[in-house]
């Protein structure tokens, strides 16, 4: 059932259980999908997200991980209120074109795609400007897979009163976060990344007393995630359009599967050790990484052309007709492709694909 390996940052490489637990159809009226199945999940990724489980709250929303991006904030920012981006690269400033479409007042501090967001600057951007309520970041920036200082973000914000919202697509599940620690007020991620399930829903996990705080802010009524949560808590996990029971389903086996590896823990060890494998390879064939190793994240690597006549479709086309896919590079500084680590992939894996790099 695997053509090739996705090395990429989701869509990802699934196990076979994961795709065997779709093969199932569910009625979404019945109590075996949503208590035993939408209720679990949401009850899991609360315990994932949280030290402090009884004050969060995990919402499902059906589409992309942008869709979700859109709902949080949409929900989150009033008309009157002041959201500040801290913006690294494309899915940083994705955010700040989701707030000009909701006409949002919305500032945008934008940083180099090369170095992660700066602490530092957020908070005299924000001593500079009380009139900001919000503040959203993206964590793991898979542009250049940059992974940006969150525990010190999120110091900078709560000290001053902010409300914080975090861009975990990329990171959750495969890199630690303790929302209650952080003071994080909503935490937005995707089925088909670090959990390692397949694309079709997101969810947001929020606190619940600024949640509850939120009814009537959504401009959008699909995207409303007030009235889903409240939909989900009457209804005991029932959606309130039609939910992609298939993927849900799916998601659901791989949250076993990432408990049966031993957590997140275990996960990220194995991400950082796909990470280290790629790197050490790809360096002794004499390839060079866009970032310096202390900026870098386990998700996903960015790599300089080797040479100015490098011919990225080619390469491509070789790598992938020897098992692998990879991703085209995100920015406009430097010509990059870029190779993710996460996803049912292990080093060994790794290994090989040095070895197809080298023959091609």
């Amino acid at each position: 059932m695997r053509p090739y390996l996705l090395l990429t940052p989701g869509p990802l490489t699934t196990t076979e259980t994961v795709k065997a637990a779709m093969m199932s159809d569910w009625c979404t009226w019945d109590k075996d999908y949503n208590e035993g199945i939408v209720e679990a999940i949401r009850r899991e990724l609360v315990n994932i997200a949280s030290g402090k489980p009884e004050e969060y709250t995990a919402v499902l929303m059906q589409g992309s991980g942008t869709f979700c991006v859109e709902a949080a904030l949409g929900t989150a920012v009033r008309p009157e209120d002041h959201l500040l981006v801290a913006a690294n690269g494309a899915y940083g400033k994705r955010m700040g074109v989701i707030a000009d479409y909701y006409k949002m007042n919305c500032h945008v501090m934008r940083f180099e795609e090369t170095v992660p967001v700066d602490p530092k600057a957020v908070g005299e951007y924000l001593d500079g400007h009380p009139e900001v309520t919000h503040v959203a970041v993206v964590h793991c920036e898979t542009t250049t897979g940059v992974l940006n200082p969150l525990e010190e973000i999120a110091r900078t914000v709560k000290a001053r009163g902010k409300t914080l919202i975090v861009d975990a697509m990329s990171s959750f599940g495969g890199v630690g976060i303790d929302m209650a620690a952080l003071g994080i007020d909503f935490l937005i991620s995707s089925a088909n990344k670090c959990i390692q399930g397949v694309p079709g829903f997101g969810f947001i996990i929020a606190r619940k007393d600024v949640l509850a705080g939120c009814k009537g802010v959504a401009r959008s009524l699909s995207l409303d995630v007030y009235d889903q949560w409240e939909t989900m808590e009457k209804g005991h996990g029932k959606w309130r359009f039609t939910s992609p029971t298939h993927v849900v389903r799916a998601f659901m086996q791989a949250l076993t599967e990432l408990k049966d590896e031993g957590g997140v823990a275990a996960r990220h060890a194995r991400y950082v050790e796909n990470h280290r494998v790629l790197v050490e390879g790809m360096r002794s064939l004499g390839y060079k990484t866009l970032l310096p190793d202390k900026w870098k994240s386990p998700v996903i690597t960015s790599f300089y052309y080797p040479s100015a006549d490098f011919d990225f479709a080619a390469f491509y086309q070789k790598l992938k007709a020897k098992g692998f896919v990879i991703y085209p590079g995100k920015i406009s500084q430097a010509d990059t492709f870029r190779i993710g680590n996460i996803g049912d992939v292990h080093p060994d894996d790794f290994r090989r694909l040095i070895e197809a790099v080298r023959e091609v």
